[in-house]
């Protein structure tokens, strides 16, 4: 047909799964980002890095689900980096609560390594980065 288009094949992330990571993914956007709004709109004053920490962490997991959704090769490397990133900023943010709980009066997603959260946004990046390891290397060859 003129005028249309191929799209260009991409790698699924969400086969499997992976549909598992975007559906988690996804309740942490919502989870994180609900409460840092309304914590930042409210209460901002109380614990100004806590809210801002749990609003960052908002964006880093949509944008990680934007990627697994949108797939392709340069979209699992994106969120290869940003998985490693939330995994860099889980253990810092995790241990900086433990070691120093005065710098945090209210509580981050993060917070002692995600336990307000059943720990997920801990094991959240360590089995997305197994996951978009392993779906690169079951890329079918071209």
């Amino acid at each position: 047909m003129a005028g249309t288009r191929e799209k260009p094949d991409r790698t699924r992330l969400i086969g499997g799964p992976g549909l598992l990571l975007v559906w988690l993914y996804g309740v942490m956007v919502v989870g994180a980002v609900s409460r840092s709004a309304y914590q930042i709109a409210t209460e901002f004053d109380r614990a100004p890095l806590a809210y801002t920490l749990s609003a960052a962490a908002g964006v880093v997991y949509g944008f990680i689900t934007y990627t697994l959704v949108r797939g392709g090769e340069t979209a699992r490397r994106a969120a290869l980096v940003c998985c490693a990133a939330e995994l860099v900023g889980v253990l810092t943010v995790g241990t900086w609560t433990l070691v120093e709980p005065s710098a945090f009066p209210d509580a981050t997603v993060w917070s002692d390594y995600g336990m307000g959260y059943l720990f997920i946004p801990v094991l959240l990046p360590l089995t997305a980065v197994y996951w978009l390891r392993r779906a690169r290397a079951e890329r079918p060859a071209s």
